[in-house]
């Protein structure tokens, strides 16, 4: 079987906790229905519960998002050091 490997992609991400501002919140990314609170993916609207912790990011088509566990972040991403000048 072939391997392969990821490119390096930059991504935006901002982590959700129930209890600060919301992740994204110019772009409604997160919703609460009453009981839980979702994002919205592109995969026919499928609505993803989020937990507080959970990192919020975009999907490709700008306009809906996916949540990933804050443990599973860690591992995937790292935090991107800034351009010096």
């Amino acid at each position: 079987m072939a391997k392969y490997k990821s490119k390096p992609v930059i991504i935006e991400a901002e982590q959700f906790f129930q209890d600060k501002p919301l992740p994204f919140s110019d772009k409604g990314a997160c919703c609460f229905d009453g009981i839980d609170w979702y994002v919205e993916t592109m995969h026919d609207g499928q609505k993803c519960v989020i937990k507080s912790g959970d990192w919020i990011v975009p999907e490709p088509d700008g306009t809906h998002f996916y949540p990933i566990k804050d443990e599973v972040f860690r591992n995937k991403y790292e935090q991107k050091i800034k351009d010096r000048k």
